[in-house]
Parts: C-alpha cells; sequence; structure tokens
C-alpha cells in the first residue's frame, strides 16, 4: 500500500560537464518531477508508488532500478517495447540556472503514450495523496491518462497535489500551456509552484493576490519555492515567508521536487486532516521542507542531491543552534 502516488514523466537527463580540454561530458542520472516528488518521500519513509511508463530499452531498466532503490513501487511503471525511454539534456550556467533539449516526441516516446487503460488504477485506490505534474499534460495521450486518473482519485477521496513544472519547450504555445495549467488547478488540494508558475497560472501581479485567488478557488495549500530564500506556504490560516537555511549551492536542478516530496511526507506524519492543521504545523512542514530542499541544491542531479533523514535533522539542528 502506498502513501503517496504519482504519475507523470519518468526520464534520463544527461548533465552537460565541460572538459578542460574544450570537450563535453555529459552525466546520466533519472529525471521527471512526479518521479521525483515520489523517490523524495520514498528517501524519507513514506510509502511511495509511481505510475507511468518509459521504453523496455537501457534507458527504462535504468529508471526502473532507480526508483527501486529510492523505495519506489514500480507496479505501476510500464516498459513497453514500442516506444523509446525520454531523454532531456541539461546545461548549467555560471549562476546555476539550467537549459533542457528535449528529446521527447508522441511518435517515439513512452511517458507520452501512456493511455488511462494502462494505468494501475489500484495503486491509486490505496494511497493516500495522489500527485501530478503540468510536463505530462503537454500532450495526447497521456494528458488524458492524467486527468482521468485525477479525476478518479478524486472520486475516491484522496488529497490531490500539483506542481505545474513550466517548461515552454514542451509546449505547442503559449496558450496550450496557459490553459491546460490552469484548468489542471480545479483539482488540486496542495499546489507547489515557483514564483514565475504562480503568476503565469494566476495572472496576477503580486504574489499575495495570487495566491488568495487559488485559495478562492479551493486550493488548501500552496507552496510557494523561492530557492534560497526558502518559501511561502498560504493557507486559509494565513500567509507566511519561512528562511531557508544557509548553503552553499552547486544544482538547483530537483530541489523543488525534494521540497514539495519532503512537504508531503510531513503532511501523512502529522496524522492530520488538511483542514485540521494550525500555524505550527504549518511552519513544521514548511522548515522541514526548506531543509531537504536546501540540502539538494548543494549537491549535483535531481535523485541522487536527495538528502535523507538525518542529513535533514542535523542542517536543522545546527540552525537552531545558531
Amino acid at each position: 500500500m502506498a502513501d503517496i502516488a504519482a504519475i507523470g514523466e519518468l526520464i534520463v537527463d544527461f548533465t552537460q560537464i565541460p572538459n578542460d580540454d574544450g570537450t563535453v561530458a555529459y552525466r546520466q542520472s533519472a529525471g521527471g518531477a512526479p518521479a521525483n516528488v515520489a523517490c523524495m518521500a520514498g528517501k524519507l519513509g513514506a510509502s511511495s508508488a509511481f505510475i507511468g511508463k518509459v521504453g523496455r530499452d537501457m534507458f527504462g531498466f535504468y529508471l526502473k532500478d532507480v526508483l527501486k532503490r529510492n523505495h519506489v513501487d514500480t507496479r505501476g511503471l510500464i516498459l513497453d517495447p514500442n516506444y523509446f525511454t525520454s531523454i532531456a539534456f541539461v546545461n548549467r550556467d555560471e549562476e546555476n540556472g539550467r537549459s533542457y533539449s528535449f528529446y521527447r516526441s508522441s511518435s517515439v516516446s513512452a511517458d507520452i503514450n501512456l493511455r488511462y487503460g494502462e494505468v494501475d488504477r489500484s495503486l491509486i485506490d490505496e494511497c493516500r495523496i495522489f500527485h501530478f505534474g503540468a510536463v505530462s499534460l503537454s500532450c495526447e495521450p497521456c494528458r488524458t491518462a492524467v486527468i482521468n486518473s485525477v479525476e478518479y482519485a478524486r472520486m475516491q477521496g484522496k488529497l490531490i497535489s500539483y506542481a505545474p513544472d513550466m517548461r515552454p519547450k514542451l509546449w505547442e504555445s503559449r496558450e496550450a500551456a496557459l490553459t491546460a495549467m490552469r484548468s489542471a488547478v480545479q483539482y488540486a488540494d496542495i499546489i507547489c509552484v515557483s514564483e514565475a508558475e504562480l503568476q503565469f497560472i494566476t495572472d496576477c501581479g503580486t504574489l499575495i493576490a495570487s495566491a488568495a485567488k487559488l485559495l478562492n478557488s479551493g486550493v488548501k495549500i500552496i507552496c510557494i519555492t523561492q530557492g534560497a530564500k526558502g518559501c511561502v506556504i498560504a493557507t486559509s490560516v494565513g500567509i507566511e515567508r519561512y528562511p531557508s537555511y544557509e548553503v552553499k549551492t552547486v544544482d538547483t536542478m530537483g530541489a523543488g521536487d525534494s521540497f514539495l516530496g519532503a512537504f508531503l511526507y510531513t503532511l501523512l506524519q502529522s496524522g492530520k486532516d488538511i483542514e485540521e492543521l494550525d500555524g505550527e504545523d504549518i511552519r513544521r512542514m514548511a522548515m522541514f521542507a526548506n531543509a531537504c530542499g536546501a540540502i539538494s541544491g548543494t549537491r549535483e542531479g535531481a535523485i541522487p542531491s536527495m538528502p535523507d533523514m538525518q542529513e535533514i535533522c542535523e542542517l536543522m539542528e545546527r540552525d537552531a543552534k545558531t
């Protein structure tokens, strides 16, 4: 039985590493935001599951092994011999910013060709939180598979988590992205966004106005990640900013997913329904997630950078003593 089930893309990231002689090497790691969230929660001790499709190729087997090593149930992962595993090439600049080149299309990519009939709904029946992101809404048939799965989860009374990750190169147009990402908000109890993503889906000029708009639409918790500045959490209790921890940032890829996986983990650990959370509950959840995201940013890659419980607790204790 999985506490958290995530659906969407699972891909291979190849991160560019320039050599001194002018050549370039690439480091292989597992990626895909929903899978990252499931792995982070699983690493912390939550029971996690992933639903998606990869190719029955060397990359697909590699990704399945990564999920297993991070304590994620792979019953919902399909290895399809008719398609290839999607790939992303990642280039980092000197300020730790990233640009992506995706090798992903409906004609060849496995994750895009996930169909609703292939979804293992028993994993949705078993879970307490069902998580999805916006990347899988960019193409058919996976868009329909994901939305139908989310609707099914809502009918089963599951808590819905949504991360509207903005990847412009994966959408046919800005308007298509806006329509799909906004329409998915109606299903969400929890949303985790950057400030840019928040402004994009709400079209409001300020953070407070944007958060208020989502709360009025029915979202119960909004996590707004702000990198080194920490996060802002908006609920019916109020809107508060929570500082991050002082660390040396190396690579921010996957840090937001680590934050969300940790946040969902602490929500489960609280033992409370989402409406029962008070201000102190939110503070503890936010600071734990901030510590997790901060440590993730000190290492290379997404899933490889995820900290364990001991590392998170040690960082929080160090901060409490200073």
